[in-house]
């Protein structure tokens, strides 16, 4: 696959993930998004480390969101 295409992919992944933050914990899109992108797992997924990109939306939703709340304590 060439890179444009892994970048479509990711691209569409983490929008994904961004909508599945929003809906699961009742954010806007605007507060999941800021949340997501200061998340370690972003920064995991965007070095392909442990394929977590093969993982579900929801499942990395669930890790960011568990993160962010580590963050707030």
């Amino acid at each position: 696959m060439s890179d444009e295409g892994k970048l479509i992919l990711r691209s569409a992944k983490v929008a994904r993930i961004i909508e599945s933050i929003s809906e699961m914990f009742k954010v806007s899109l605007q507060e999941a998004t800021d949340i997501y992108y200061n998340s370690e797992t972003a920064n995991l997924i965007e070095e392909g480390v442990a394929d977590l990109h093969c993982r579900s939306d929801k499942y990395l939703a669930e890790e960011v969101w568990l993160e962010h709340q580590e963050r707030l304590s």
